[in-house]
């Protein structure tokens, strides 16, 4: 029998445990919810005392080339003490936004089958001059929302 670990089905579960285990490390409490409810992934009890919500959003390595930090269709209403972290394992970078951050960033779809959902994209494409290959980078708009540990929630 052969096994893949990089199974997409239990890629986003593992980033979870891989961000909230970097959010430990740094000593954040962090408490993970028995179920997967209202779109929280941990909670985080800050310095203050204060209760943080977290809904943590990944895109692996294997997706299609332009979409490594593209997040879309997620539903999503206006929260107080809730956050979004996105991860790009391709792009290796993670961005932070709070609930009204994502609505302002986020673009809303007006038709389809994803009406009334949100969906924002960290990322564009580009041709290289040299190698004529396309590549992706993080797009500069977003550099705000760009995090390189997890301080903003002490």
């Amino acid at each position: 029998m052969s096994i893949s670990f990089r199974h997409s089905a239990g890629f986003g579960k593992r980033i979870e445990y891989y961000l909230i285990g970097l959010m430990l490390k740094e000593g954040i409490d962090v408490y993970v919810p028995l179920v997967d409810d209202n779109a929280i992934d941990a909670i985080i009890k800050k310095q203050d005392g204060s209760y943080i919500e977290i809904q943590i959003r990944a895109r692996s390595q294997d997706v299609n080339m332009g979409d490594a930090a593209l997040f879309a269709a997620i539903s999503h209403k206006d929260r107080d003490n809730y956050y979004f972290v996105f991860y790009s394992e391709r792009l290796q970078k993670t961005w932070i936004m709070s609930s009204e951050e994502f609505i302002k960033e986020a673009a809303l779809n007006k038709s389809g089958k994803n009406i009334g959902k949100r969906s924002i994209w960290f990322n564009g494409t580009k041709t290289d001059k040299i190698t004529k290959e396309k590549i992706e980078y993080a797009k500069e708009r977003y550099d705000k929302y760009l995090v390189n540990d997890f301080s903003q929630f002490y």
